[in-house]
């Protein structure tokens, strides 16, 4: 019940007019909350970006902890860190660009990861219940970061045949140019950033929705329902908790797709034919 008291102790001035009473149903308006420091200056901050500077700091903190005494024979907070490395390490960095361009790409892709789990797992921590990934600006400024270091890694490794060997693929007949190269730019240089962004923004946005729906859902059965409505309540709780437990899948997996994704795209880049 805890759980359920910490949801609804937040979603409920969202939610519920005290004045009004009744059901309100979630909104749009909780990705947009109020300016609450530094009002008038170009620092600005709301709710959401306080969440995430906290994240941030939390994240820093945490992988400072983790790293500041290295030991032959780790500590419990050393092996947890290094378990949480070596993820992204071998299972995405090395095992896509194997472990010489592995090693070079693996500062971004261990940050891609991490900090979009960190914004991500705020949607189920008792005081934050939302999802800061959910607002545009973070994933945008992420897909943006993953492409650049492609079209970096791909200049850089053919300077001279990056572009062309994406746009004009080989073993393709001239005449069929005229249809596949608008294809691969538009493909390539104009949906992986949109693809990349969208994906990260809507599962978080739709995922905040569900929980606030079903956690106001259940305060209202309860507090104001009459008679056997308030079973409704429990049904409600139950699915609120349920996908509750969904999201911190969701977070996860929200985490490495995107960088996996990134490190596909690295790999593309770097490819022989280019």
């Amino acid at each position: 019940m805890a759980l359920f008291a910490n949801a609804t102790h937040l979603v409920t001035p969202v939610l519920f007019s005290s004045e009004e009473g009744g059901f309100h149903p979630p909104s749009i308006a909780d990705f947009f909350p109020d300016v609450v420091l530094f009002e008038g200056t170009p620092f600005a901050m709301n709710r959401i970006m306080i969440i995430r500077v906290i994240m941030m700091l939390v994240l820093l903190l945490l992988f400072w902890l983790g790293t500041r005494k290295m030991r032959v024979i780790p500590t419990r907070g050393q092996s947890l860190t290094e378990m949480a490395l070596d993820f992204v390490r071998v299972n995405i960095a090395e095992d896509l660009l194997g472990k010489k361009d592995g090693r070079r790409f693996l500062p971004i892709l261990m940050a891609i990861f991490f900090s979009i789990l960190a914004f991500n797992i705020t949607g189920i921590i008792p005081g934050f219940n939302i999802g800061v990934s959910a607002v545009i600006g973070f994933p945008l400024v992420l897909a943006i970061v993953s492409y650049v270091t492609f079209i970096y890694a791909g200049i850089k490794k053919s300077p001279g045949n990056f572009f062309k060997n994406s746009l004009f693929p080989a073993g393709v007949p001239k005449p069929l140019y005229i249809i596949v190269t608008p294809i691969e730019f538009f493909s390539t240089f104009v949906l992986r950033p949109v693809t990349l962004t969208l994906r990260l923004l809507m599962n978080l946005l739709v995922g905040h929705l569900l929980l606030v729906l079903f956690f106001s859902a259940t305060n209202f059965f309860l507090l104001e329902g009459e008679g056997l409505f308030k079973l409704f309540g429990v049904g409600t709780f139950a699915v609120g908790f349920a996908f509750t437990l969904f999201e911190i899948l969701v977070a996860f997996l929200q985490a490495y797709i995107f960088t996996i994704l990134t490190g596909v795209y690295i790999q593309l880049a770097l490819a022989e034919e280019h």
